[in-house]
């Protein structure tokens, strides 16, 4: 193996990160000699060891999940990397934000991932008029019993689509965000869980267009990962021009999962093992964009756990019991853009997360 440039791994072509406008070849990313043997050490390290021994406890839970992801990009052509995205999100216990125009599939993903995992769905259209009590529920007095009454809102779905988020109030936008972190609705003095799986799907209009009222930093920060859908390719969109778009029928698509099989499919993700050196990785990632000097803010304590938490699941789906490099370099860029601004808006966040990854070497 020789010591010069080599070609980007194939895992870091990912269809998110290309859209966000990185360099398709990543310009002096360097998958040399030291690179190449680390990644191998702390895979053979890891090998021997308890987490990666016999058969992985994973096996029966990831299967049904990889047949949901096959159906779910038979519904969204040619997004494969956008659609394992989200369920990646789903399974470490995130929520998942869509920056895009209308028309390009925010409401077929979320509605397709919901029938094709069993689980319940709700859109609320956020407008500058909604209130959070049209979202959380409100207690209404019944005369018959002489008490208050609850009438719980849409939020009480196992997967709740927020479409465009950025039209809505602080107020309302607060509510829910709340709401995400807690995983409790309080109204009336009674505090309510909500369902479990409980995964929102918010999509929000780019800044340029009217009338939206963008999300501040704190509240982006609840968000896990943030992904793109873009413009479909040109098969994929002949595909939609020859059938009409009259593909499979999101309604019609039959649940590949059930709730107790995708929470054991989350607690199997819990337990993907991180070894130390993996560990010391994402703490210098997290370094680098804390000292980087075009980003205002760099990843906080609770975004590197989420980080982890990101790649566990990303390892998961790989069908391995281990996080290797690999996996935080694939959700490193969905999980930091929208937290790291920059300080000049001429600089892109994703040029700079690029340059992180290709200068943050691997313990």
């Amino acid at each position: 193996m020789g010591g010069g440039a080599r070609p980007v791994p194939h895992h870091l072509h990912h269809p998110f990160i290309l859209q966000l406008g990185l360099p398709r070849q990543w310009g002096t990313w360097q998958y040399g000699p030291r690179r190449a043997v680390k990644l191998q050490g702390m895979t053979r390290a890891s090998s021997s060891g308890p987490p990666s021994s016999g058969p992985p406890r994973s096996v029966e839970t990831v299967g049904p999940v990889l047949r949901a992801l096959e159906q779910l990009d038979r519904v969204l052509l040619g997004k494969p990397g956008q659609v394992r995205l989200a369920v990646a999100c789903l399974l470490a216990r995130g929520h998942l934000l869509i920056e895009d125009q209308p028309g390009v599939g925010k409401t077929t993903l979320a509605h397709a991932l919901a029938r094709t995992l069993g689980l319940s769905f709700r859109r609320v259209q956020f407008t500058a008029d909604l209130l959070p009590a049209d979202l959380l529920g409100v207690s209404v007095w019944d005369a018959r019993e002489a008490a208050f009454r609850y009438h719980p809102g849409p939020i009480f779905s196992e997967v709740l689509l927020a479409d465009e988020i950025n039209r809505a109030t602080p107020k309302t936008q607060g509510a829910l965000l709340e709401a995400m972190e807690e995983r409790t609705v309080s109204e009336g003095g009674v505090t309510r869980p909500l369902p479990e799986p409980f995964f929102v799907i918010a999509t929000q209009n780019p800044a340029a267009f009217v009338g939206t009222s963008p999300l501040p930093e704190a509240q982006l920060d609840r968000f896990l990962l943030t992904v793109t859908l873009g413009y479909p390719d040109p098969r994929a969109e002949r595909t939609l021009l020859e059938t009409g778009g009259r593909g499979q029928v999101v309604r019609d698509l039959p649940p590949v999962l059930d709730v107790p099989a995708l929470l054991a499919a989350q607690r199997d993700v819990d337990g993907v093992h991180a070894a130390p050196p993996l560990l010391d990785y994402l703490q210098l990632l997290a370094r680098a964009t804390r000292e980087h000097p075009a980003l205002s803010v760099g990843l906080s304590p609770r975004a590197l756990l989420a980080l982890l938490a990101a790649a566990r699941a990303w390892a998961y789906l790989a069908g391995r019991r281990m996080v290797l490099p690999e996996d935080v370099q694939a959700v490193f860029a969905p999980l930091a853009v929208h937290r790291l601004p920059t300080r000049d808006p001429a600089v892109r966040t994703g040029d700079v997360l690029a340059r992180i990854l290709t200068d943050t070497p691997i313990p």
